[in-house]
């Protein structure tokens, strides 16, 4: 995670079973109830990559939530970027 004036950001990809099964719709519900300014995008290779950026305790939670759920589908795996851009 990374912090600039405050906020943190971060980089997920997210592995498992999370494509087809309301995972980005869940987690797109999520940042919004965190209030991060984020996205959540399926990748060829079948995984998610989630980016996030505000508060730092809000982004923890965030990746907290993803690695632990409960989320949509079968997480298996959740590979995280502390210094997304740099």
């Amino acid at each position: 995670m990374t912090a600039h004036g405050g906020a943190a950001t971060v980089r997920a990809v997210v592995h498992g079973r999370v494509q087809g099964v309301g995972f980005r719709w869940a987690t797109r519900e999520r940042l919004g109830a965190l209030g991060l300014d984020g996205t959540a995008t399926n990748l060829p290779d079948g995984t998610v990559e989630v980016t996030a950026s505000g508060a730092p305790e809000a982004v923890g939670r965030l990746v907290s939530w993803l690695r632990d759920g409960p989320t949509p589908g079968r997480v298996t795996r959740v590979d995280v970027d502390t210094a997304p851009g740099e």
